[in-house]
């Protein structure tokens, strides 16, 4: 579980104590669970500092992404389509990434892959990321998922087909609709 914030605004003056302070955070894991453990502790531990100084807090609970999880038939058809292009020696496999994407979402619906790929340098997201090897990031990558998606869909779709039936869907998208919306909330907590 990661839980990380950032405040957004902290006030007006240094000798002042601030008179209202934002703060976004985002709670990610590698299970629904987890999260919705660790998101109910952030929560009472803002209502509870708070309210021990006499203050107000306003917690607005907006979804954020869902575990991603990745079908590992597919995983392993990109796998051996991705040794056949750079060696066994450059590929690797990680259970689980600390951040978080919106094919987490689909993950929850239907079976996918996100399979990340080398060729570049810095921090993902951030100023110093730059694509060093365009040939390995792009050329190579499109590849890699081109060959997935040719034995996915040869022979009629077998292998896909065959993916898709063995897939137990961890919601209905009925049932990730009402959670999503389930957990749009705000609740206001002020000391008496």
């Amino acid at each position: 579980v990661r839980v990380h914030p950032i405040i957004t605004k902290g006030g007006e003056a240094v000798s002042a104590v601030p008179a209202d302070v934002r703060m976004e955070t985002f709670v990610r894991g590698r299970t629904i669970e987890a999260i919705m453990d660790a998101n109910r502790k952030v929560d009472r531990a803002l209502k509870a500092g708070a309210l021990a100084v006499g203050a107000k807090v306003t917690i607005q609970t907006i979804p954020g992404y869902m575990p991603l999880m990745q079908n590992s038939s597919m995983a392993e058809i990109f796998e051996a389509n991705s040794v056949s292009l750079v060696g066994k020696e450059n590929v690797g496999h990680v259970a689980h990434r600390t951040g978080s994407t919106d094919m987490g979402d689909v993950s929850q619906l239907m079976p996918v892959i996100h399979p990340y790929v080398g060729g570049a340098s810095g921090l993902g997201h951030g100023a110093d990321y730059v694509v060093e090897d365009y040939q390995l990031a792009v050329i190579t990558a499109a590849k890699a998922l081109t060959a997935t998606a040719v034995d996915l869909l040869a022979d009629g779709a077998t292998v896909a087909g065959n993916i898709i039936a063995g897939h137990r869907p961890e919601m209905t998208r009925d049932e990730y609709l009402k959670f999503m919306r389930n957990l749009a909330t705000e609740e206001t907590f002020e000391s008496e």
